[in-house]
Formats: C-alpha cells, structure tokens, sequence
C-alpha cells in the first residue's frame, strides 16, 4: 500500500510538472501568480522544516531538533555562513541529546 502511495504522488507530480510547462505564457505573466510561485517553495519547505523538527509519528514531540532548529535560526539571524548555520543547529541537537 505505501509504494501504490509513493507511486501514485510521482505520476501526480510529474503531471504538474507537464501542466506547469504547458500553460499559456500569459497565464504566468500576471503579478500575482509570480508572487504565489517565487513563494510556494519557501512556505512548503518552511512547512516540512516544521513537520520534521516538531512531530514524530502523529505526536507533537519538543526535544534536540527543535532546540537545533533553533540554533541554526539564530546564527541565520547573526549572518553566519551556510556551513556555520548546519554545524551550529547539528551540534546543539547533539550537545542535548547528549546531556
């Protein structure tokens, strides 16, 4: 049942991804739906940040990865370089699962 799902999601996927490149270009010229597109992808992956950091099965779980979460948030804040951001949020959840 979970590959009938996976394969399922792929060919919907891969539907839009046709559908999207075969609307009319005047269709995508209007602002507002180049305002929607430049930011869909933020909010699903603010979105599946979300769901990773806070959820476990189908509980509501606050444990190191939010406490990464936001570590690696707050050196994005202070500017700190992209590497810095991963090394930040992966040794503070580490440091507290540890502890």
């Amino acid at each position: 049942m979970k590959w009938l799902a996976i394969g399922v999601a792929t060919v919907v996927c891969y539907l839009f991804k046709i559908a999207g490149l075969s609307l009319p270009e005047r269709w995508l010229d209007n602002p507002r739906i180049r305002r929607i597109a430049g930011l869909l992808p933020v909010a699903l992956l603010a979105a599946l940040t979300a769901i990773q950091t806070m959820s476990s099965r189908s509980t509501l779980v606050v444990d190191a990865r939010l406490a990464g979460v936001a570590a690696g948030a707050l050196a994005l804040l202070l500017r700190a370089p992209f590497l810095v951001v991963v090394a930040v949020a992966a040794g503070t959840a580490a440091l507290i699962r540890l502890l």
